[in-house]
């Protein structure tokens, strides 16, 4: 992915958004024509880290993986868990009623263990809808949940900056 071309177009219609995608073997991103050279290089390596993101994510096989940590630690299966890229506030989401489990693609570049542990923590949600002590024991049969909690706070801070200047 990175040794991928990159192209940067500096476009006068843009104000505040930048985009990117891959086309034709090349990273694409649009900025607009007034930003800085240090805030544009800051947006494009976000973007460039975006669509690593989003190619590495289709490398794991959520649905198997939810199979096994649901089997490994008693818990119940979901009927669909996807990747998404609209989860920018949350690492999951689940939704009981439906057993749908959402997960965000941030995680794809995270260790397989923090992954694992969001997985267990939306697992957990088909049993117990809220946060209690019965659903925190679910949670507490991944054992590395405590460090998987710690690590996504240290990220979460660190991730905590202005999209633009």
């Amino acid at each position: 992915m990175t040794d991928l071309e990159v192209n940067v177009v500096r476009s006068p219609r843009r104000r505040k958004t930048v985009s990117g995608r891959i086309q034709e073997g090349r990273i694409e991103v649009r900025v607009p024509a007034g930003l800085s050279r240090d805030t544009e290089e800051r947006l494009v390596a976000e973007i460039i880290s975006k669509l690593k993101r989003r190619t590495r994510s289709t490398d794991v096989d959520l649905p198997t993986r939810a199979r096994q940590l649901a089997r490994r630690f008693d818990l119940s299966e979901p009927t669909e868990i996807v990747w998404s890229s609209r989860q920018n506030t949350r690492w999951g989401s689940c939704t009981p009623s439906d057993r749908r489990i959402r997960i965000s693609d941030r995680l794809a570049t995270m260790p397989t263990w923090v992954l694992d542990s969001v997985i267990v923590h939306e697992l957990a949600h088909l049993e117990i809808a809220d946060h209690g002590p019965g659903f925190e024991e679910l949670v507490q049969r991944y054992p590395l949940t405590e460090r998987a909690r710690g690590y996504l706070i240290a990220v979460g801070e660190a991730s905590l900056q202005p999209v633009l200047d």
